[in-house]
């Protein structure tokens, strides 16, 4: 089968999208993606077994992006090079990647008929009520996510097959659409083997953090993600901890309001902003780590999905320290591979932090248990048994 993936960005990189075309060649299938380019890369170029197909985009076209259910310019512009993209490939199957791209597919499709997957990466109508832009003029006139909802609700309705990345997601939206439930699969974000089988550790990084304590944060920085509540935490750690750090790898626009509370704080010594840096990385800084963290605020997004820093963080065999927005804390729960603490609450925060430094042998029972749990159920090569299954039995 010639399947067709459709994405909205560049590529690469995107983790997810090069997870399931990999896997899908691996089992047999052929996989064809189109994607965009902005500047002068490769119209056509094969990636990983990937046979990447590029259409030429601009700034407009992107600014459009956003507008999609506000204004049809956008989806009327991708409809035209999608229905290129389909028939000069032969596809057999389209795999949609996330709704923004959504309608224009399905325009694409009308005359072909050919089977669609949606697959749903995040509850983007949830998503963008949190994005800065959204909370002012002229976006938050302009974009409308009660107008997201009723479109992904539509799309739903609309696809053959639905992927979702958690378990919690397909109750949530089986309960709002209706849908039977063999209509959606399960297939969640979660790590490679490599990445914990083949991780080449840096030394200059382990040595840097070797005689400190260090709590560690790596990915988006975006303020729903919880980081003011680590660092509110921190001038308690500091006093009960001496050699404690909080160490951030990661980067977001707002990274200005988190090093303005560090310094209102005075935890410049004890709080590290790395920036953005290479996932090659990441390993070195979960090795050199005593506990990971992932602090997210709870609304009705990170309710239903799972932040993949979680999976990274146990493949290594590393305690965890989540919030109990409901997807994670069900997951640490059941796993016994961590600990949760109360939505930003930086005492809660505090004292599990603490209940964990004083207690290494619970460390090391939570981080074995966490390695276990990867190893035995939750790398991708299982995770992504069920995405062949679907392909396959579309097939049939």
């Amino acid at each position: 089968m010639r399947i067709g993936m459709i994405l909205d960005k560049t590529f690469p990189p995107d983790p997810r999208v090069e997870n399931e075309a990999i896997s899908l060649i691996q089992n047999g299938f052929e996989v064809f993606l189109f994607c965009l380019k902005y500047d002068n890369e490769l119209e056509n170029e094969v990636v990983n077994g990937i046979q990447v197909k590029r259409y030429q985009s601009n700034k407009l076209n992107y600014k459009l992006s956003a507008l999609v259910y506000t204004v049809p310019f956008y989806t009327q512009i991708m409809s035209k090079k999608i229905k290129h993209f389909l028939t000069t490939n032969n596809i057999e199957a389209i795999h949609i990647h996330d709704m923004q791209i959504a309608d224009a597919v399905f325009k694409a499709n009308k005359g072909l008929k050919l089977p669609t997957v949606l697959d749903l990466h995040d509850n983007m109508p949830e998503i963008i009520k949190l994005y800065p832009h959204l909370q002012k003029f002229p976006g938050k006139q302009l974009i409308s996510p009660k107008k997201w909802k009723v479109k992904e609700e539509e799309f739903i309705q609309k696809a053959t097959k639905i992927i979702t990345v958690s378990q919690e997601f397909i109750e949530e939206v089986i309960a709002r659409t209706k849908i039977s439930r063999d209509k959606i699969t399960l297939v969640p974000n979660t790590v490679h083997q490599s990445f914990y089988k083949e991780a080449k550790f840096n030394n200059e990084i382990l040595t840097r953090y070797k005689n400190n304590f260090v709590i560690l944060y790596v990915g988006d920085t975006a303020l729903r993600r919880g980081l003011q509540t680590a660092i509110a935490a921190m001038p308690v750690l500091k006093a009960k901890i001496p050699n404690v750090k909080l160490v951030i790898v990661g980067v977001n626009t707002t990274d200005t309001v988190l090093k303005e509370q560090v310094e209102n704080l005075n935890l410049t010594d004890c709080v590290d902003f790395q920036g953005w840096q290479n996932v090659s990385l990441f390993p070195s800084y979960i090795k050199a780590s005593a506990i990971c963290i992932s602090p997210l605020h709870r609304n009705i997004q990170h309710d239903v999905a799972y932040a993949n820093k979680v999976f990274q963080y146990m493949s290594l065999s590393k305690p965890v320290l989540v919030s109990n927005a409901t997807a994670q804390k069900n997951l640490i729960e059941k796993t016994k591979t961590g600990l949760v603490h109360e939505e930003q609450n930086p005492k809660d925060f505090a004292q599990k932090v603490m209940d964990l430094y004083e207690d290494k042998s619970l460390q090391i029972t939570l981080g074995e248990n966490g390695k276990a749990f990867i190893e035995n159920e939750f790398c991708w090569e299982k995770t992504s048994e069920k995405l062949i299954a679907l392909y396959s039995n579309l097939t049939s």
